[in-house]
């Protein structure tokens, strides 16, 4: 799915400020701008095909291994979990090996596995192959926006950026949607088969078209100084409330999208495998509520966006309980307005709240947004094995109380700090 918080690290990412006035930047109508542009929507598309390809599956999955719906969670909790415990590590080498070499390396690496998967024999080797494709993709993120910062010349990177968000977001549509309609022809192996020939191609296409860094500089690895940054952000009370806002939302969108597919394929909508996977075209929702963020918190501040994507997004999970396929609809149409916005929202406050190391910052806003995915997943589907779509209802709820109590919290930390400042200067 896409991701604001890797925009946003690139837009802040530690490069030579000697770069903003180097000519031999890439920008529109320059050689090798649209190849650069091409090559990282292709690794975007494939990026993010991969990483969710059995959650359209899982109903199938579980009937195929008599497995529960949480047992069968595992599948996607796995690698998300994997990508997120992966990032800092991986972007970290990536000042060592290039940004180049690091994305060709995850893409490969997380392609043969995802050829691989289709033949898993039981539960646990596909769930095992599972994380290692996740932990393998973690490359890509952080080391395609870095790539960017240093090639692409500061007026044209929002777009460059833009279109490397766009081949996430459709990554993670097409490849659901691609594998729900294969699955319902010939079997859901054959449906993650076909996930992985187009992640393949994309990935031969991201290497074909990408051109050499002209300005990356290999860095020497000093994990102390990692460390110290690290703990830095970890000490700095906004920073943590962000990243457990941007979590919270991910556990309700992971919960969600990870169990919808067991309720439309059962009483009383009883859909087809291709029509559930069809349900995530949804997705494209998200990407107004997204590019809207900004405009939100023009007009009602960070904390007044944040209030309204709750909002929408626990009126949805509400609507959703309704047993008429319109209301469900709608109800996902607003969870996915409501996740995106909060979680643009919270992601580009990371790189505003971090003064140093921001590409750390947004590395750790990454491992606790895939963190919440996981969890969302599993808990999720531990709840609908217990209670139905209602219990899986519930896990949403109390994660979107947990951001309103956050919220409410960084309000009231805010206001007692204001009123020391007029204090200590009357």
């Amino acid at each position: 799915m896409p991701s604001a918080s890797t925009g946003a690290a690139a837009l802040h990412a530690v490069a030579d400020p000697r770069l903003a006035t180097d000519d031999s930047r890439l920008s529109p109508g320059r050689p090798g701008y649209r190849r650069m542009s091409l090559a990282l929507f292709a690794a975007g598309v494939a990026t993010f095909a991969l990483l969710y390809s059995t959650q359209a599956l899982l109903p199938a999955v579980s009937a195929a291994f008599g497995a529960t719906a949480s047992a069968a969670s595992w599948t996607v909790s796995a690698a998300t979990g994997a990508l997120a415990l992966c990032v800092l590590p991986l972007s970290a080498l990536s000042e060592r090996f290039g940004r180049r070499s690091m994305m060709t390396a995850s893409l490969a690496v997380a392609v043969a596995v995802g050829l691989l998967v289709p033949l898993a024999p039981n539960l646990e080797t596909l769930v095992a192959l599972r994380a290692v494709q996740g932990a393998a993709l973690a490359g890509v993120p952080a080391s395609a926006m870095a790539f960017l910062a240093e090639e692409v010349r500061p007026k044209a990177l929002v777009a460059a950026i833009g279109l490397f968000v766009a081949g996430n977001s459709i990554g993670g549509m097409s490849g659901r949607i691609v594998t729900g309609w294969a699955a319902q022809l010939w079997g859901w192996r054959a449906g993650l088969a076909a996930v992985g020939l187009m992640a393949a191609a994309c990935a031969l296409a991201f290497r074909a078209l990408l051109p050499r860094a002209r300005h990356f500089t290999p860095g020497t690895l000093n994990p102390k100084a990692l460390a110290r940054t690290v703990r830095g952000h970890l000490a700095d009370p906004l920073l943590v409330r962000l990243y457990a806002i941007g979590a919270l939302f991910m556990t309700v969108f992971g919960a969600v999208y990870t169990v919808i597919g067991y309720r439309l394929v059962e009483a009383p909508f009883s859909l087809p495998q291709g029509v559930v996977g069809s349900v995530f075209l949804v997705y494209l929702v998200g990407t107004v509520s997204s590019a809207a963020a900004g405009r939100l918190v023009g007009r009602l501040g960070r904390r007044g966006a944040l209030y309204l994507a709750v909002s929408t997004t626990a009126a949805g999970l509400l609507l959703s309980l309704a047993d008429a396929l319109p209301a469900v609809l709608a109800g996902l149409v607003l969870i996915t307005a409501g996740f995106f916005a909060g979680h643009a929202v919270a992601s580009s406050s990371v790189s505003r709240t971090a003064k140093t190391g921001r590409a750390q910052a947004s590395a750790l806003y990454q491992s606790a947004y895939y963190l919440g995915s996981s969890a969302g997943g599993t808990l999720g589907a531990v709840a609908f094995h217990a209670g139905g779509w209602g219990g899986t209802v519930v896990i949403g709820l109390v994660a979107v109380l947990g951001v309103v109590s956050i919220t409410l919290y960084g309000t009231h930390s805010a206001r007692v700090a204001e009123r020391r400042e007029r204090l200590a200067t009357a």
